[in-house]
């Protein structure tokens, strides 16, 4: 099981050394903008290393909403940034499940993900798997709750469609941590990637917080169990830099028994 963590886009290997990460997950432009990403000088060291690498999209794109002002430029800096992270050779691409506004029917929303796929495979689909990633807020989420999740993934049929599962939104979103790897699977019959992050916020507040794996409001134990019940690649987003990632990594080697 590879482990990792999310990490300054500089130098990302440099990162992974630091924390002794096997996986390292970055952006590939400010998460909070709308600017495409630039080639990286060091595109070809990326794909060579050793290092298994996912890049996070902005958290500006939301392809569900109605508001074509966000919308339209959402699925051109998805479909951009996938070109980019395939270029530096990341075996994935993680994307908010996104929302619609208050008052506007959900239904549009999981129809506007299908529009996106489509409108993907209209240039030839997407370069790399897209892993949508549960959200921790909203009640006009896509992909905070399992039956909206349901309902996404039944809108997503035609299309391959990765998922990422963190735990901090789960449980700040309202969804039990015991068994939620087999009620995830049921509905999505994957998962490609686990956000081990504890939580700050208190079940179902709906608060994005992450905390370290052995402080916050979750019981780190059933932070493991997911990992454990997922065998899927584990990134960590937890605050403390270096010191604070590299301690956590080594805590869920120890608790999972993998080889450090």
């Amino acid at each position: 099981m590879r482990i990792g963590a999310h990490v300054d886009p500089t130098d990302p290997l440099a990162e992974a050394a630091a924390r002794d990460a096997e996986a390292v997950q970055f952006f590939l432009a400010d998460p909070q903008g709308w600017k495409a990403p630039k080639p990286r000088e060091d595109a070809e060291r990326l794909r060579a290393a050793d290092v298994d690498l996912y890049v996070h999209a902005p958290y500006v794109i939301n392809v569900a909403t109605l508001n074509n002002r966000i919308r339209i430029p959402s699925r051109k800096l998805l479909l951009g940034h996938a070109a980019a992270a395939a270029a530096v050779g990341a075996r994935g691409l993680i994307v908010h499940g996104g929302h619609v506004n208050a008052g506007d029917d959900l239904a549009v929303g999981f129809d506007n993900w299908r529009k996106t796929f489509a409108y993907a495979a209209d240039s030839g689909g997407f370069p790399l798997p897209i892993l949508i990633e549960n959200t921790a807020g909203g009640e006009n989420a896509c992909a905070r709750h399992l039956d909206a999740l349901a309902r996404l993934w039944d809108a997503l049929g035609d299309y391959e469609v990765g998922f990422c599962l963190d735990t901090c939104h789960a449980h700040a979103g309202g969804e039990e941590l015991l068994g939620l790897v087999d009620r995830v699977k049921a509905i999505t019959g994957r998962i490609d990637l686990i956000h081990a992050n504890n939580s700050k916020g208190t079940f179902n507040s709906g608060q994005d917080r992450h905390d370290n794996l052995t402080g916050g409001t979750i019981d780190p134990e059933l932070v493991v169990a997911v990992i454990r019940a997922a065998g899927a690649p584990v990134i960590v987003e937890t605050p403390g830099g270096v010191e604070g990632q590299a301690a956590d990594i080594a805590f869920l080697r120890g608790q999972l028994g993998a080889a450090a």
